[in-house]
């Protein structure tokens, strides 16, 4: 049965929204992720997890938003970033456009950490203004996965493009991945960080907040099923 809502017809679409009113929007980036992976690693993580949750759940499968909050990264080609507000709009704007059509529950799944606040603010303000259930959520149990699964620490709590993420595309987009090009690096930390405007994309030589030489298919596939089910027990 389709899930994917670019590939039905409006037919299709009213039949599924009266058999099931759930649509599931995810939420990536276009920025760098290291010499490694490509620039849309994000948009890839969402969808691909997106479309296992909305196949089993017999969801509407939302296109996926490409960009994101990616200010840190603003310099490096490649990066198409949107102000935090203006996500937090379209955001908004894509829910009250479900919703005129039947839609009674959204689900955004992200793959782009300065996405959260975005969706957390356009929850807030759209439980005032619609009648529409909206769950939001970011690999939920990832530190406790990460602790079991994952061989490297993270940079102070924080995933990009490390093991984390590239096992994540081995196991959905292998042939998108160059592990010759992986490497580990943590850099220091400013005292500053998060208290200025120093940002991230300073601070890495290689775009790499990490260890993703540890990364394998293996360890994204065991993630994949992990995320899969916790959303899934989530939403229930």
């Amino acid at each position: 049965m389709k899930t994917d809502l670019l590939t039905m017809t409006r037919d299709e679409v009213q039949r599924r929204v009266q058999e099931n009113p759930v649509a599931i929007l995810p939420l990536g980036a276009t920025e760098q992720h290291g010499h490694h992976l490509p620039i849309g690693v994000d948009v890839y993580l969402a969808e691909g997890l997106a479309r296992r949750v909305a196949e089993k759940m017999n969801a509407l499968l939302l296109p996926s938003l490409p960009f994101g909050y990616s200010w840190v990264w603003r310099d490096i080609p490649g990066t198409v970033s949107l102000e935090q507000h203006r996500v937090e709009e379209i955001i908004k704007d894509v829910a009250k456009s479900v919703r005129r059509y039947g839609i009674k529950k959204l689900v955004l799944i992200n793959g782009h950490d300065a996405n959260n606040a975005s969706m957390k603010y356009a929850t807030r303000e759209l439980m005032d203004e619609l009648d529409l259930e909206i769950v939001y959520l970011f690999y939920p149990g990832m530190e406790q996965i990460h602790e079991t699964l994952c061989e490297s620490e993270t940079w102070h709590g924080m995933i990009h493009a490390c093991e984390f993420e590239t096992s994540l595309m081995l196991a959905l987009k292998p042939e998108l991945v160059n592990m010759e090009k992986a490497v580990a690096e943590y850099p220091t930390k400013p005292p500053l960080y998060g208290k200025s405007t120093i940002s991230l994309g300073e601070l890495s030589k290689s775009g790499v907040y990490g260890d993703a030489t540890k990364a394998t298919k293996e360890k994204g596939e065991k993630l994949l099923r992990y995320f899969e089910q916790e959303i899934l027990s989530l939403l229930k």
